[in-house]
Order: structure tokens, then sequence, then C-alpha cells
């Protein structure tokens, strides 16, 4: 039987380690890293893959793109499925910095928490972003906006950048998202009364939300946070926490393991699915998603 193997492409200068140990444990014999890998060299790189082996070898094969700009990533893998003939199709998957797989499992928490907790629905909720210009918060940002949520996209540094973003993203995936400025904790506390559900996804070991913000914002459903490093992005929400009273008017919150389990078993899972598939596929943050959606 053929082995698995997994070619690894990356634009950053290393490949990371959690997402080889990740494909290795998931089933695959190798896992190869690429770096400093640009958008013109993938057609050649994912062909070489793709004919050096036999036609009945190509569902043993898979092509990863991680690095840690998600348009560049579907951009990547847009390109290797044009570069694909038949009958040596090979498998193909993007997440990038682990954004997909990490977006799709923060927003199934929240869906289930909110539908169990809140009888509510995603579809309809007001949804504010923070930290949307980093990789995980835009992927969060586009995963909600699918499911109908009323998304704000929420940047750091002014609004000029992130309303880009915005209008980028909607372009792309034809979504509607509203962009805002968070540059001021008044800003921040602002766009959180506004809202029933926040999403935080800011770096490591930055507080996102404190207990005044949330005490403030009385209409808050549910804050997640992704960020494992003290201090946590949700003051008083801890790592395990999984749909626990965060503000007196009874605002849930989850924490970064809890996300995170999920998150591991959506990209494990996608990797053992990539690896053993009897036909080939082609997985993004939708698929990420759908996943963690059954998982949870």
């Amino acid at each position: 039987m053929a082995k698995a193997i997994l070619h690894m492409l990356s634009t950053l200068k290393h490949m990371s380690p959690f997402d080889v140990n990740m494909a290795l444990d998931a089933g695959y014999d190798a896992a190869i890293p690429y770096t400093n890998v640009t958008l013109d060299e993938v057609t050649a790189l994912v062909q070489d893959a793709m004919f050096s082996r036999a036609p009945s070898a190509a569902l043993r094969t898979g092509i990863f793109f991680a690095g840690r700009d998600a348009v560049l990533a579907l951009d990547m893998m847009d390109t290797a499925k044009k570069a694909l003939l038949k009958p040596f199709e090979v498998s193909l998957f993007a997440d990038p910095y682990g954004s997909f797989t990490t977006a799709g499992a923060m927003v199934a928490c929240v869906e289930k928490i909110l539908r169990e907790k809140k009888q509510r629905e995603l579809k309809g909720a007001k949804v504010v972003i923070y930290g949307a210009t980093g990789v995980v918060g835009y992927s969060a940002a586009v995963i909600s906006a699918l499911e109908g949520a009323e998304v704000t996209v929420v940047g750091y540094s002014g609004l000029e950048r992130v309303a880009k973003l915005a209008d980028e993203m909607c372009k792309r995936f034809n979504i509607k998202v509203a962009p805002a400025d968070g540059s001021t904790p008044e800003q921040v506390r602002e766009l959180l009364r506004q809202h029933e559900i926040a999403l935080c996804a800011a770096r490591a070991g930055v507080q996102v939300l404190s207990k005044e913000d949330l005490t403030a914002a009385k209409d808050l459903l549910i804050a997640a946070d992704v960020n494992a490093v003290p201090p946590l992005g949700v003051e008083g929400c801890g790592l395990h926490d999984n749909g626990v009273v965060v503000s007196p008017h009874g605002a849930l919150g989850i924490g970064a393991l809890a996300i995170g389990n999920v998150k591991y078993g959506t990209e494990a899972g996608l990797f053992k699915k990539m690896a053993t598939s009897d036909e080939p596929l082609c997985l993004d943050f939708r698929h990420a998603f759908a996943l963690a959606r059954e998982l949870v």
C-alpha cells in the first residue's frame, strides 16, 4: 500500500511544528515542509508531487497550505486546484496559522452555547470580532457572516486598515460585514454594548475585555476567547470555561482551551479525512466549521 505523504507549503521562514505534529499523529507517514514558498511556485510544486506517483497513489498524497495569511493560503489552494490533472489528483487542505480550524471551532462552540443556553441562533445575532485584522479573527468573521450573523470587525490601528479588510472580505465571499475602530478602551466598550456576541481573537497576552466592559454590556450573551496566554482576553473567563457566567447580566464565557479541544479534533479530523479519502478533497474553513459543529 502506498505511503501517505503530506507536502506542507508555508510562506513563512519556518513550518509550524504544531501542524507537522498534527499531521503525523493523524496518520501521515511523512510530512515534508517547504518554506518561503511564493504563489507563483505552487503549480510546479504541486505537479512535482502529483506526477511523481502512480495514479493509484494519488489519493495518498496531500498538499497543506500554511503561512499566516488567510487570503494568500486560499489563493495558493485555488492555484493548486488549477494545476491538478486526472487521474493524478491529490488532496488539498488550507489552514494558515491554524486559523481555519481555530475559527471554525470558536464559532461552533459559540453556536452550541447560544442555542442550548440562550435559545438563540447564530443567524441574525449581532457579532463583534476583536482582533479581526488577524488571521483567526478574519476567518471567524467570514464564517459568522456566511451563517447569517450581523458581523462587525474591529481593528486597533484606526479605521482605514480594517475598512479595507472588510471591503475585501465582502467582495471575495459575497457577505456583509461592517468595520469599526477599537483604538481606545472607550470604543471597545461601546462596541461591546451594541452587540450580543463577542469573539476575541487579539494577540496572545492581550486583555480585550475587562470586567467593567462586561458589566456595561447589558445585551451581551456570549464572550469567547482564543487567547491562552495570561492575561486572558476576557477577564473572568477561565481557560476551560464553556458557558460559565462572566457578567452580572448573565453573559456566558467560552475559554481558549474549551475552544482548543474542538480545534485539535477538527484539524486532526481533516488530516485523517484527507489521508484516507477515496476521492480527492479540497478542504478550507467551510469544512473546518462543518466538522467542528459535529465535534461539539
